[in-house]
C-alpha cells in the first residue's frame, strides 16, 4: 500500500491509504459531495459507510486536507465547473420542452427551443466520439527520483484515410536501427 503518513480511511471494513487508487477515488467522491454533485446517501451507499463511520470522516484531518487539495485541483482544471454544468444541463431539455409546448410563448422562442432541443439530442453521440478518439501514454523514468523524469503524451487520435498504407513494404529508415539492436543483443548489451 501507500505511505501511511498521508492518512487512511476504513472502507467496507478495510483500512485504505488515501494515496492508493481506491483512496484517491474515495477522496474525489468526497470532493464531489462537498461540491453538491453527489448526496451523502449516495456516498454512504457506494462505500457502505455506517453512520458512525460517516461521523468519523469529519475528524479525519488527512482526509479533509486531501479533499481540499482535490477541490483546488478540480477548480483549477475546470473539472468542477464542467461536471456541475453537466448536472445542471440535465434539466435543460425539460425547460426547453416547457417553452416549446407553451402556446402563449412567442413563436420565435418556441422555434429556438426546438432548435436547441435538436442540438441537445444530437450532442450525445458527438461527445462520446470525442472521448473515444484520444490516447494517453505515460512513461515514468523516475525510479523514485526526479518527478520531472515523467513523460506524458496525450492527444487526439488521427483518422487514417483508406489510401494510406499502414504497413509500408520498404521501410529503409528502420533497417539500420534494427541491425544495431540485433548486434547489441548478440553482444549481451541491453
Amino acid at each position: 500500500m501507500g505511505n501511511a503518513l498521508n492518512g487512511s480511511v476504513v472502507l467496507r471494513g478495510v483500512k485504505i491509504d488515501l494515496d492508493t487508487d481506491i483512496g484517491t477515488g474515495f477522496t474525489i467522491d468526497c470532493t464531489r459531495h462537498v461540491e453538491d454533485l453527489i448526496s451523502a446517501e449516495q456516498l454512504k451507499a457506494k462505500y457502505q459507510l455506517t453512520e458512525e463511520a460517516w461521523r468519523q470522516l469529519a475528524d479525519n484531518e488527512p482526509l479533509q486536507q486531501a479533499v481540499e487539495r482535490q477541490k483546488e485541483r478540480r477548480i483549477r482544471s475546470g473539472e468542477a465547473a464542467r461536471e456541475k454544468a453537466q448536472h445542471l444541463f440535465v434539466t435543460a431539455p425539460g425547460v426547453l420542452s416547457d417553452i416549446l409546448n407553451d402556446r402563449s410563448a412567442s413563436p420565435r422562442h418556441r422555434i429556438e427551443a426546438a432548435r436547441e432541443l435538436r442540438q441537445t439530442a444530437a450532442a450525445g453521440s458527438e461527445a462520446a466520439t470525442q472521448t473515444a478518439e484520444r490516447f494517453s501514454i505515460r512513461i515514468d523514468l523516475t525510479a523514485g527520483g526526479n518527478p520531472d523524469d515523467v513523460i506524458v503524451i496525450d492527444g487526439p487520435t488521427k483518422k487514417v484515410r483508406s489510401d494510406v498504407d499502414l504497413e509500408p513494404d520498404d521501410d529503409a529508415d528502420t533497417a539500420p536501427l534494427l541491425a544495431a539492436i540485433a548486434a547489441n543483443k548478440q553482444e549481451g548489451k541491453p
